[in-house]
């Protein structure tokens, strides 16, 4: 082994450190899977094990709902056939699977395909919207909001149905990475399901609430739909039609608040009897379209031309997402004779996969290399090693140069037959691409650009290129596909896509059409990827089938043209969002419904939010997001539950307290969520008169979980966000929670417990409230350990969102209590969909089977999401089952089917082409780096919880190991004692080490439970463009800032200065650096750093009259101020939550928080960067 000048190898008997990777024999032994955890990190998609009937009671069909402008009446809650509770609608109907095991990340890439989350051509994909699309939401000067007459609407939704068919058992293959062996295939067919939408302002005067029987789905992912013991909750689903007047419950006391306090108050005691009403749960499901020609299935089946889907009013309507979004491959449904025959559906499930003809041998996973204890026998100098210079990249933008600019594309038929000179091209035929250049990791020190990694381009025409997907919203890991699985198990490389699907755009096309075209076979949108055979045929690009273009879309509304069908708004842009009609719908789109909990303990009320939360809420409340409907409500809670009636004709708010914790019920039900512009001036008072309300309390109990048993009764008819406000441990009553963290191990470099749930209430309470459309949003502002990790699961699983504030306090830690109050200003006024669900699709031959992010598996490919918001990030992993020999393309599509806060029911739909190589080193070229260590961090974090931490760090490891050793022995014939990897791989190992040092997985280094736990659920939900800033922070210095590459951004000129290395060598104490990790800004200014930047840029005067803590940048009027001003405030502009500043002295004690940042050093605990490569080196060799 060769290594520079200055080093020298350990000896034999050298010493690890003590925050060493803990390695057993063998580089990750098989470990069964720890299933109560594994449930919980990810909304973890794996094998399904059964179907899940939903449960069939005794309801009255049609009842409605009305809402109006008043004040609501009581009602009586009805469903057509049966409500359905989300995942957990009866304990009976969910099983876990036996223990499978979960063998290492390396092994996962050598694996031929997990369970297959739906049919290779069926799961609907979301492209991600591109860069270039700047278009306004409504309308666009380049593509207004296009507009087709409307059919007359349908008054009823048509006859509900269900699917019964069983799933169907695939053969035994090895899945490593998702810890399952068995791979099971997709169950029979469901029906189909609706896309998905977004928002147009419209208000509905009327809202009716439906719930609907869901048809038997699979149980699509064991760890998702489990609770922490194994079993769910029955969801209660007969309605109780007891109705109460306002205030029928029995009064025990009245309570006089204080006289600040306009707040009448009254203690209620007792849940039983005609004195409570218990609302019950109505089943209100986003649902996607069926088809408007309902066609048995023999002739779906059939090959060659058929008609195109068309959706219109005229559609009978479905009663599941699946019905309306639907899906597959019909001609495929049967093909194994194990499977039961279909029952007639109109449409073919979109989960339903081709069972192969014939099963492959169990691939037998390769005994892994295991590396010896690496110690502190590398020189801590590397002189040798730092003469390279840094890769010069110039042009910096504040965007993706590649994917600027928003354009018209011709369409280009026969993209299909697009052969070898598009992706089947071997890139070994041209001169070698930059991306495969062999770069020897030892050698070259600067491998870090200057300049921010762009996502790679693939490897198309220049015209598929303009029409693909911005990587922004939906990218790849791999850019070049594998031709089959055996190639992508030579690459060792991880497979999957990175999706943010509701990201803000500027532009985006919007298209009102009575015929939103879909393929009948897949149901496939149309999209710029298609084939016109001719302008009355199209072939689609997913499962090839030839269906007829109807007439309505033969006609242009933007050049007012006929007949060129390949010039349509939807068939030039790979993102687009589509106004659905009724069909796309199981119940009138719900209004915006908002309801705060708030935690008022004693801890709670020292802290102070409630003064920060009350006046953000004044300030923002006429820019929630929704319409005349919008209804808003209060929760307050300590050892009782409080309930403010707001209703309209009232003098001022009137507080109910229930006192019965055991048995919660609602007092007023109908005047507990009010119209926000009725009742404003009493929302008003209440606001005000918050935060001195419980001033004086002595309650330290915390009753969170029948607070949030209230909340889920009183959001169940609607839906809606619910915003829970937490600052303690849990201690009464149902769901409460014990401390169980050590403080004497938060240093531990051996085991990392209690990752999961304590406790599975909250996980059932989540599927519950995700079942009723309704999402929980968790604020947590601790100032000691609260079990995040068992709070976490009531976001998690009902596609909620997590903000945690440790150490919170509103006078004691004053950059904590702004960025409450800048976050609750994006939190509060950015945009929301509700009531959704996503799916993705992809080319025949490819699958999903495991899917990451904040979310409810509805069925094998549906996820169900009660809330989605424009900050949320989800990940998949995908696996070749067929191999593509005969395509040169692959194409991934994402619906995601919603309702905006207008009202609307909206589709975005995004869709990616990429090329299939059949060559090694056309993988590695193609190699997405950043995508793929994001999604290794996501399937790390599952590792971490189902099995173990140290797992999960060997896994990281051995994924750096087995790429390189792989590309080392197939693709390059360059010396093996030195470590090389293509141009691509470059920067793997940094970001892996990287990882290893993040909150999430770091050994050796004290970190607090809560944060750590906090940590994987940012790496769960964030989009991979803010997780990467948390992986990596960026590192700029900026005490020479100059004009020189900058950039114009509103009439702002923003400088652009280079990265910097994460390493204390760059760092000079003649200078000052910023570091940007997404969350935190750090400004370390050196103590020989120039008086004229001191003075000019902070205000002060010389170095040592800089504070201890300081966490401003005063606005100051020099040149080098408004510089460095305009340059934080760009890097602020592209993170959605805001981040605190700390100005961090020289030989403070506070730099330690800094210096853990620079993850290239040696610590105590972990290698240095070089080090690292040696060590990675050394595990090759063997």
């Amino acid at each position: 082994m060769q290594v520079p000048s200055g080093y020298g190898l350990h000896h034999q008997n050298y010493i690890a450190p003590s925050g060493h990777y803990s390695q057993g024999p063998g580089k990750m032994t098989s470990l069964p899977l720890d299933t109560q955890c594994g449930d919980y990190y990810s909304a973890l998609y794996t094998v399904p094990t059964q179907n899940v009937t939903p449960n069939t009671v005794n309801q009255q069909p049609g009842a409605q709902q009305l809402y109006s402008r008043g004040p609501p009446a009581p009602h009586i809650v009805g469903s057509t056939l049966g409500s359905f509770q989300g995942a957990a609608s009866s304990a009976s109907h969910l099983h876990t699977s036996a223990s499978q095991p979960y063998s290492s990340f390396v092994n996962h890439y050598n694996s031929p395909a997990m369970y297959s989350a739906s049919s290779s051509v069926a799961s609907q994909g979301f492209p991600s919207t591109c860069g270039h699309y700047a278009m306004s939401t409504v309308s666009n000067a380049a593509y207004p909001s296009v507009s087709y007459p409307s059919l007359p609407a349908g008054d009823t939704y048509g006859q509900m149905f269900t699917s019964q068919n069983a799933p169907t058992v695939r053969p035994v293959k090895d899945n490593s990475f998702s810890g399952q062996n068995t791979a099971i295939s997709h169950p029979s067919p469901l029906p189909p399901l609706p896309s998905q939408q977004h928002h147009q302002q419209q208000s509905l005067s009327g809202y009716s609430t439906l719930t609907w029987s869901s048809p038997g789905l699979p149980s699509t992912q064991d760890n998702l739909i489990r609770n922490h013991t194994g079993s769910l909750a029955v969801a209660n689903n007969n309605p109780t039609i007891t109705v109460a007047d306002s205030l029928s419950c029995p009064v025990m006391q009245n309570v006089q608040p204080p006289k600040s306090s306009p707040v009448v108050s009254t203690v209620l005691s007792g849940s039983s009897g005609s004195s409570s009403t218990r609302t019950p749960p109505t089943a209100n499901h986003p649902v996607e379209p069926v088809t408007s020609v309902t066609q048995p299935s023999e002739l779906l089946q059939q090959k060659g031309v058929d008609s195109s889907s068309t959706t219109s009013s005229a559609s009978p309507m479905p009663n599941s997402y699946d019905a309306l979004e639907g899906g597959s491959y019909p001609d495929m449904l049967s093909s194994s004779a194990s499977s039961p025959a279909p029952d007639p559906a109109p449409e073919p499930d979109p989960a339903s996969a081709p069972a192969p003809a014939s099963a492959p041998a169990p691939v037998v996973p390769q005994p892994s290399k295991m590396a010896k204890p690496f110690g502190y026998g590398y020189p801590t100098l590397q002189p040798g090693y730092q003469n390279a210079t840094a890769p010069l990249i110039s042009g910096v933008q504040p965007s993706n140069p590649v994917y600027s600019g928003f354009q018209q594309y011709p369409q280009y038929p026969g993209v299909n037959q697009l052969s070898s000179s598009i992706g089947g091209l071997s890139l070994q035929s041209s001169p070698q691409p930059e991306s495969l250049r062999p770069v020897n990791l030892t050698q070259e020190r600067n491998i870090l650009p200057m300049t921010p990694v762009w996502a790679p381009v693939p490897n198309l025409n220049a015209d598929l290129k303009k029409l693909n997907c911005s990587p922004d919203s939906f990218r790849c890991t791999l850019t070049n596909i594998p031709q089959t699985q055996a190639l992508l198990n030579k690459a060792k490389l991880p497979l999957g896509l990175l999706l943010h699907p509701f990201r803000d755009l500027t532009q985006l096309p919007v298209i009102t059409s009575n015929t939103i075209v879909r393929c009948r076979s897949c149901r496939t949108y149309i999209n710029p990827f298609v084939s016109f055979i001719d302008q009355r045929r199209w072939k689609c690009n997913l499962c090839y089938r030839v269906n007829d273009v109807p007439e309505e879309f033969m006609y242009n509304p933007l050049t007012r043209s006929y007949g060129e069908p390949h010039k349509r708004p939807e068939v030039q842009n790979s993102t687009v969002e589509f106004i659905a009609s009724s069909d796309y719908m199981l119940r009138p789109p719900q209004p915006a419904v908002y309801l705060f909990v708030l935690d008022v303990s004693h801890n709670a009320v020292e802290a102070g939010y409630l003064t920060i939360l009350c006046q953000s809420l004044l300030e923002n409340l006429d820019k929630l997001p929704g319409d005349s409907r919008t209804r808003i409500g209060f929760m307050t809670f300590d050892s009782t539950i409080h309930f403010y009636n707001l209703q309209e004709g009232l003098s001022q708010p009137q507080m109910l307290i229930v006192s019965d914790i055991d048995d919660v019920f609602l007092p007023t039900p109908d005047s507990l969520l009010v119209n926000l512009y009725e009742s404003k001036e009493l929302i008003k008072d209440l606001l005000n008169a918050l935060p001195n309300m419980f001033t004086n309390t002595r309650e330290t109990h915390s009753a969170l979980g029948p607070a949030l048993q209230a909340a889920f009764k009183l959001m169940s008819p609607t839906g809606g966000r619910v915003s829970l406000f937490q600052t303690q441990l849990p201690s009464l009553g149902a769901g409460l929670l014990q401390s169980r963290e050590d403080p004497n191990q938060r240093s531990s470099t051996k085991v990392v417990q209690h990752l999961g749930p304590a406790t599975d209430f909250y996980k059932k309470l989540a599927l519950d409230c995700s079942g009723q459309q309704t999402a929980v949003d968790l604020f947590l502002l601790s100032s000691q350990y609260s079990d995040l990790a068992s709070l976490a699961c009531m976001s998690k699983y009902s596609a909620g969102c997590i903000y945690y504030y440790p150490s919170f306090h509103y006078t004691h830690n004053p950059s904590q209590a702004e960025k409450l109050q800048k976050d609750l200003k994006r939190y509060l006024t950015r945009k929301i969909g509700f009531e959704a669900v996503m799916r993705i699709r992809c080319t025949k031959g490819l699958s999903m089977h495991t899917f990451h992010g904040n979310f409810f598996v509805r069925s094998t490919d549906l996820l169900s999401l009660a809330n989605i918001n424009p900050d949320a990030g989800f990940a998949v992993q995908l696996s070749i089952e067929e191999s593509l020999t005969d395509t040169s393309l692959v194409c991934f599509q994402t619906a995601l089917l919603y309702t905006s806060s207008k009202g609307e029911r909206r589709i975005r739909v995004h869709t990616l082409c990429l090329p299939v190589v059949s060559s090694l080193a056309d993988v590695y070229a193609g190699v997405d780096v950043q995508a793929a260590i994001c999604l290794l961090a996501n399937m790390a974090v599952d590792r971490s919880v189902s099995s173990s931490l140290s797992d999960a760090r060997d896994a990281l490891v051995n994924a750096v190991v087995d790429s390189l050793s792989a590309y080392g022995s197939t693709v390059s014939n360059l010396q093996h004692s030195a470590l090389m990897a293509p141009s691509s791989l470059k920067l793997f190992p940094l970001y892996v080490l990287a990882l290893l040092k993040q909150k999430a997985f770091r050994t050796g280094t004290s970190t607090r439970l809560d944060d750590r736990v906090y940590a994987m659920c940012q790496i769960k939900s964030q989009p991979l463009v803010h997780l990467m800033k948390m992986i990596h922070p960026n590192l700029y210095r900026i005490d020479r800032l100059t004009d020189e590459g900058a950039v114009h951004v509103n009439d702002r000129i923003v400088p652009q200065p280079p990265l910097q290395k994460l390493s204390a060598e760059k760092l000079t104490r003649e200078g000052a650096f910023l570091m940007d990790c997404g969350s935190v800004f750090y400004i370390w200014v050196g103590k020989g750093c120039d008086n004229n930047f001191i003075e000019d840029v902070l205000g002060y005067t010389n170095f040592a009259s800089i504070p201890q803590k300081m966490t401003h940048l005063p606005e100051l009027d020099t040149l080098s101020s408004e510089r460095a001003r305009s340059f934080i405030t760009w890097l602020r502009d592209s993170i959605p939550l805001s981040p605190i500043l700390h100005i961090v002295k020289d030989e403070s004690p506070a730099k330690a928080e800094f210096f853990q940042h620079l993850i290239e050093d040696r610590t105590e605990a972990a290698f240095s960067y070089y080090e690292f490569l040696l060590h990675v080196q050394q595990q090759i060799c063997k």
